[in-house]
Formats: C-alpha cells, sequence, structure tokens
C-alpha cells in the first residue's frame, strides 16, 4: 500500500466524506487523503485521533461529524465537548496550519434534529473562529431550498446521505476554500 502524500489536506470523519468516492477527482488537482469511516461520531474521531490522522502527516485537516452523535441521542452538550476535544487533539499534534469543520448538513431524514444541529454547527463556529487557521464551512444553508427546506435533490434515497448532486454542490464550496485549506 502506497504511503499517503505528506501534507496533503485529509478528510476525517463520518459517512459523509467515506462515501465521497470522487473526492480526489473533485479537488485535482489538489492532494487529498480520505480517512472518513462509516458510522463515525465526533466521540469516535476522537478515539481514533492518533491512529488515523498523525500518520498521514497532513498539511490541513477537513473534518466531518456531528450528526450521528445527535442521531444516537447526544445532548447538545456532549456533542460540542466531543468537538473542543477532537480540536484540542489536533492543537497538541500539529503545528499551526489549517483545520475546517464542515456544517452539520440538513439531512431530511433528521429535519427533528435541526435545532439541536444549528446548535452545535454554530458552537463549532465560534470555536473556529477563535482558533488559528480555524475555518468553518457553512454546508447548512446552501442545501436549503428558499424555503428554509432541504433540498431533497442534494439527498440519496435514504433522506441522510448525499446524492450525487449534493457531492457536486460540496465540490463547489470546498473551491471557495482553495487557499488557504489545500496545499497546491
Amino acid at each position: 500500500m502506497t504511503p499517503p502524500p505528506v501534507g496533503a489536506t485529509l478528510f476525517y470523519g463520518s459517512s459523509s466524506f467515506r462515501l465521497w468516492t470522487t473526492l480526489a477527482d473533485d479537488l485535482a488537482p489538489w492532494p487529498v487523503v480520505n480517512r472518513a469511516f462509516g458510522g463515525s461520531t465526533l466521540a469516535a474521531c476522537v478515539h481514533f485521533f492518533e491512529r488515523l490522522v498523525p500518520p498521514c502527516a497532513p498539511g490541513s485537516l477537513v473534518l466531518y461529524a456531528g450528526d450521528n452523535d445527535l442521531g444516537d441521542g447526544r445532548p447538545v452538550h456532549a456533542v460540542i465537548a466531543s468537538f473542543h476535544a477532537l480540536l484540542a487533539k489536533v492543537t497538541a499534534q500539529r503545528a499551526p496550519s489549517p483545520v475546517a469543520f464542515l456544517a452539520i448538513k440538513p439531512s431530511p431524514a433528521r429535519l427533528a434534529l435541526r435545532p439541536a444541529i444549528e446548535a452545535v454547527n454554530e458552537a463549532a463556529r465560534l470555536a473556529l473562529a477563535a482558533h488559528p487557521h480555524g475555518l468553518f464551512i457553512d454546508t447548512f444553508q446552501p442545501m436549503l431550498r428558499r424555503d428554509g427546506q432541504p433540498c431533497p435533490t442534494l439527498f440519496a434515497e435514504d433522506g441522510l446521505h448525499l446524492s450525487a448532486e449534493g457531492y457536486r454542490l460540496w465540490t463547489q464550496i470546498m473551491h471557495t476554500y482553495r487557499l488557504p485549506l489545500f496545499v497546491p
């Protein structure tokens, strides 16, 4: 197995990243490594951080997790605590370099969790605003229709995962963060 390129942008988190099978092509020519795993929670990302992130020697880190925590019934304060614990691990392991968090998406299957999703997203946004080289990437608002409801075409039939159109939207959003997030 070929080791990942040193200094690549590492995508870490749940199945929303793991299922992004076109990630390398979508973000080319930027070198990316996908270390997401299905069913991941922020708590699991904290637990497996040392095993999965530092060995890749990434130049920047992009995180997506949290909706499985909420879907599993974890309270907002516990999910926010896991986010802060993960951010602390990132800070402890890495020299100052970009770390980004994609907002928890407004999945139709988790519409009842919207207030909790919005609370976690806002806490993550505030934490990253105070973090050197922190970026909060809003994928929540762009996934809503004008009436404020999730755009169903952006989601797979399960109403939870992204469709090809959803990944195209995320690709467009990620391209707006080309610098300083991605290593040329």
